[in-house]
């Protein structure tokens, strides 16, 4: 089968198209026959291997896996003798961790849902990381309440998108921070207000909110109390950050300290793979609560591309690569 590769860190330059061994499955795996696939931020931290930091997980000196995407949607190929919620000729999508960029993939049956009736495999493939880093950030993490202000920083972005609707959802008073050409998009998904960070800084206007929730920008913990009610939550994901070696983790840790000695909570957040999460979220989807907005899509032989045009941070919504319906890799001979 052909699979986006990579066996060194490095750019988008290192990936290829190879020819790989299908996966095989037993026990409770799934094979999926990929229709679709979603680019994350994820998936180039991993192929470039930063911050470097995060190669003691990933491989100190090159790469522990070979193989890249992160999330799917697709066909249910065949089943390991263990499962028991999926049959061949399922539509499936979830988060699979690695070799996602790919004709087939092998994933536990934990790890997927029953794709949403109306949506194509190519927008559910959005779903997987970004909505529910979005649903377990808003609820878990930011504990939101109905009627509560909550500031999305990033809402033009992958996750963002999905947080804009899900706050809403959740009768939140939502407000989105994105750059002057996302404005009326992030406005069309739902938010009641934007704020266009390139002419306002939004710990120095005033208003406060109940929960902030970053997913872009490099505003520090200290500014963002700024704009938190006395009580109020900040919830860290992600962020931008020059920093090679820790990344955005030293935003995390000035939280983390800085925390305990005030009044509101400051709370870095990372997402947790959940088929639960999946299904709540194909329920709103399905009510038309939630839709995904996708920038960009990509064969899979421009895999590379995808990635390169994700790095640029200017992505509005997801990026998504696409596999033909025959199983080949589209655009190809």
């Amino acid at each position: 089968m052909k699979a986006i590769a990579y066996e060194a860190y490095g750019s988008a330059d290192i990936l290829e198209v190879k020819d790989v061994p299908k996966p095989d499955v037993d026990g409770d795996r799934v094979l999926i026959r990929v229709r679709a696939a979603s680019a994350n931020p994820y998936d180039w931290h991993f192929m470039r291997g930063l911050p470097l930091i995060a190669r003691t997980s990933m491989g100190l000196r090159k790469p522990k896996y070979s193989l890249l995407g992160s999330d799917v949607a697709g066909e249910v190929e065949v089943v390991g003798d263990a499962v028991t919620r999926f049959r061949p000729g399922d539509h499936v999508f979830g988060f699979v961790g690695s070799g996602g960029f790919a004709e087939f993939v092998s994933a536990p049956e934990k790890l997927l849902a029953l794709m949403p009736d109306n949506l194509s495999f190519e927008q559910a493939a959005t779903v997987p990381l970004a909505a529910v880093t979005a649903l377990q950030g808003l609820r878990d993490a930011g504990e939101l309440q109905s009627g509560q202000k909550v500031l999305i920083v990033g809402a033009s972005g992958g996750v963002g998108t999905f947080a804009v609707q899900i706050a809403k959802w959740y009768a939140a008073d939502v407000t989105g921070v994105c750059s002057t050409k996302n404005l009326e998009m992030v406005r069309s998904i739902g938010a009641d207000r934007v704020i266009d960070y390139t002419r306002e800084d939004f710990t120095r206007n005033g208003q406060q909110y109940d929960l902030i929730f970053q997913l872009a920008g490099t505003t520090s913990p200290s500014a963002c109390r700024r704009a938190l009610t006395p009580k109020g939550r900040l919830v860290l994901s992600s962020g931008d950050s020059p920093g090679r070696i820790i990344g955005p983790v030293g935003r995390i840790f000035k939280a983390l300290l800085l925390s305990p000695f005030v009044g509101q909570t400051l709370r870095p957040f990372v997402a947790k793979s959940s088929s639960d999460d999946l299904q709540f979220l194909r329920e709103l989807i399905e009510a038309g609560r939630v839709t995904p907005v996708i920038d960009r899509t990509y064969p899979l032989r421009e895999s590379a591309d995808a990635i390169r045009y994700l790095e640029t941070g200017h992505a509005r919504g997801k990026v998504v690569i696409s596999v033909s319906a025959n199983g080949q890799v589209k655009g190809s001979d």
